[in-house]
């Protein structure tokens, strides 16, 4: 605590920093930020803009650059992303990704972590990529690497069974699927590596909207872990959690 109280009184760091330092949050008219998430159990705090308004999503993303050197920012519009571009440093790089609508944004400073750790993100259709990309932007953050395998659905069995052995070779596998999503029970069935279910709210009439997805995900039979419907960031960051673990067993060896 002195060394934070030090530096701060030195002009070192700023208030919102040292006070990240000294409680793992920092406080604005906009809420908190969890500074401490990432350090505390391994996934990157996130600001959604989802029920905010601008100016508070913009302070928020100034207050994560302030104090851990790096914004996402998720479920963005194309005037969200460019009021962040406006509203903060120009010597911050931006990374504007239009489909899965995220920005990450990263001071100079910032070192983004590195997993000796692979990651297949497998999509059933063209319409499950949106949600599948915030997934593996969101695992890439957190230092895995990333091969996606995409439109191997059900539909055509054999485009799956082409990729099989590229999905096998990966330490955590994401499937993200729409309709009746059958892929990651199927997926899950042949490999033996983690398989997270990633439901995506396409379809139509009865059980459309990711329902019957959800409930398809749910009820395999296969092992398989299953997240909500449209959730690629809790799918990326539980996929970067295992990686973690994984790459940080690798590095006892």
């Amino acid at each position: 605590m002195r060394d934070v109280l030090q530096d701060l009184s030195d002009g070192k760091i700023t208030i919102a920093e040292a006070e990240a330092k000294l409680l793992g949050y920092a406080t604005s008219e906009a809420g908190r930020f969890d500074v401490a998430r990432e350090h505390r159990h391994g996934a990157p705090e996130g600001i959604l803009c989802d029920g905010k308004t601008t100016e508070e999503i913009v302070t928020l993303a100034s207050i994560a650059l302030e104090t851990t050197g790096r914004a996402i920012i998720t479920r963005t519009t194309p005037e969200i992303q460019e009021a962040v571009k406006e509203n903060i440093p120009k010597s911050v790089e931006i990374q504007s990704y239009s489909t899965p609508r995220i920005i990450v944004a990263k001071t100079l400073e910032f070192e983004p972590p590195v997993l000796d750790a692979t990651i297949a993100i497998v999509t059933a259709g063209t319409s499950d990529r949106p949600i599948a990309e915030e997934a593996a932007i969101i695992a890439s953050e957190m230092g895995a690497s990333i091969v996606q395998i995409r439109d191997v659905g059900v539909a055509g069995l054999h485009r799956l069974l082409d990729q099989i052995e590229v999905i096998r070779s990966a330490d955590v596998v994401i499937v993200a699927a729409g309709r009746e999503g059958t892929l990651p029970s199927l997926v899950a069935g042949l490999v033996a590596t983690p398989v997270i279910g990633l439901p995506v709210s396409t379809g139509y009439g009865l059980g459309g909207s990711g329902e019957a997805a959800l409930t398809s995900m749910l009820q395999s039979c296969a092992v398989l872990t299953t997240v909500n419907i449209d959730a690629g960031f809790v799918a990326g960051a539980q996929a970067g959690m295992i990686a973690k673990s994984i790459s940080q067993a690798r590095s006892q060896k």
